[in-house]
């Protein structure tokens, strides 16, 4: 076995969001660093997630936008999305920041891998040609789409097949409850697919702000999509290229042209041999983590999706980060503060949200919580005849009107709430939002506007 140039002072196991922030921060640390990766650099986000999703939002944000624009007087040909163009360009967007990478890899001189990796020691990896030591080995591989276990569970695509497609299905079904189901299911409408949407609970997106996720609702279903909730599938069949679904109420769904499956996605561990250090996983096979991010055995850490913690891209950059400075850069008590970590649906409209949703809120501060509510008409859609109306939602608690939950659905909210996260982080109350002079006309001054609270 060649083990020329085999130790190093942290090995990471996933060159995604999670793996490559910790590597490049513990080199900036002066560590030396193996990045171990058997797929592609930079993760799901950069290459089926977050990134193409983004470019593909903003094809249907332009799509939506054409009969706007004739509507407010431009002379305007409506046309379909040419996708192989569009498709280049994305690309060419991925692979840039693929090369980005490369050349920071080079310049800390972080060693990347590609290779499987797999652990016989918990402080030895084997890539197969060679083994690697260290005394501290991060485990970021992140997490696969799922299938459901159902006859015909096989079929169709998942949300990794989305970004293969080169054209709109002209009839899909798409089956999940969650973001990506939201977004997918807006994302193909827009682009001019028929879309029937399969949520299996009594909501869309039931980890956010019901009231706010129930307006989303009621846009999509104003805007075309079919939204069933409360419906699971028991089958899927595929017969003359056409997809039937059969419901848990035995009714049948069918002639569909596509079936997307976006129902969660699974840690990815099953090949790094984590049994054979004894590294503790719960039911669903994600790594179990404290709030520091060590696993049950001293010298291994996991982040990101392979773990329980929210499965969100700068969850993950920032936690890695934290753990870097920790072990490499003499912070000895940095680790990632979970609360009030804000995100974006990319939904259409967009569904922003931090803090508690009401339904939690109440549970844990009783008749202590005021809720705050603006619903508007935005001046561009009054403009452009849109009748898409958004709502703002602020949760207060107690005397001082603590604020604990800001959620938003409306135009411009994916760019709007970064800002009042940063008040939010910092224990903003109400008065904090009364007393800051509103920026008008916008969107953004509901948010400070708001008087009218229902107990």
């Amino acid at each position: 076995m060649n083990t020329d140039n085999a130790h190093y002072d942290l090995i990471v196991l996933g060159a995604g969001s999670a793996g490559i922030a910790t590597a490049m921060r513990a080199a900036r640390h002066g560590a030396r660093v193996a990045l171990i990766e058997r797929d592609v650099i930079g993760g799901t986000c950069v290459n089926v997630g977050c990134v193409p999703k983004k470019a593909m939002w903003f094809a249907a944000e332009m799509a939506d936008l054409q009969p706007q624009l004739r509507e407010a007087g431009f002379d305007s040909q409506l046309g379909a999305l040419d996708w192989e163009r569009f498709i280049t360009l994305r690309n060419a967007y991925i692979e840039r920041i693929h090369s980005a990478y490369r050349h920071r890899f080079a310049d800390l001189k972080i060693e990347w891998i590609a290779a499987q990796a797999r652990f016989i020691a918990r402080d030895v990896i084997d890539i197969g040609t060679r083994q690697l030591r260290a005394p501290h080995i991060v485990i970021a591989t992140g997490a696969k789409p799922q299938r459901a276990d159902i006859p015909g569970g096989e079929l169709g695509i998942d949300s990794n097949g989305f970004f293969a497609l080169r054209a709109a299905p002209k009839r899909i079904a798409v089956i999940g409850g969650g973001y990506v189901a939201a977004e997918l299911a807006n994302v193909l409408h827009a682009l001019g697919s028929d879309v029937e949407l399969f949520v299996r609970g009594k909501h869309l997106l039931a980890n956010f702000d019901h009231e706010i996720a129930d307006a989303l609702v009621v846009s999509m279903r104003s805007r075309g999509i079919t939204v069933h909730l409360d419906t699971g599938i028991v089958s899927a069949i595929q017969d003359d290229g056409k997809y039937r679904l059969k419901l848990i109420d035995q009714k049948i769904a069918e002639g569909f042209d596509e079936l997307l499956w976006a129902i969660g996605r699974e840690p990815i561990t099953h090949e790094l041999d984590l049994d054979a250090v004894g590294v503790a996983r719960d039911e669903s096979g994600h790594v179990q983590v404290d709030e520091w991010q060590n696993t049950n055995q001293p010298g291994i850490y996991a982040l990101g999706d392979v773990t329980p913690n929210i499965a969100l891209t700068p969850v993950a950059v920032a936690a890695g980060r934290h753990l870097a400075d920790r072990l490499f850069g003499g912070k000895v008590d940095a680790k990632l503060d979970f609360e009030n970590v804000p995100t974006v649906v990319f939904t259409h409209p967009p569904l922003a949200s931090i803090g508690l949703p009401e339904a939690e809120a109440r549970t844990r501060h009783g008749d202590q919580v005021r809720i705050y509510r603006s619903n508007f008409l935005p001046m561009f859609y009054s403009l452009t005849g849109k009748t898409q109306r958004s709502l703002f939602k602020l949760i207060c608690v107690g005397a001082e009107e603590r604020i604990v939950g800001l959620h938003l659905l409306g135009l411009g909210v994916d760019e709007m709430l970064q800002g009042f996260a940063v008040a939010i982080k910092m224990g903003a109350c109400k008065r904090d939002f009364d007393n800051t002079i509103a920026i008008h006309p916008t969107s953004a001054e509901e948010a400070v506007l708001m008087t009218e609270f229902t107990l």
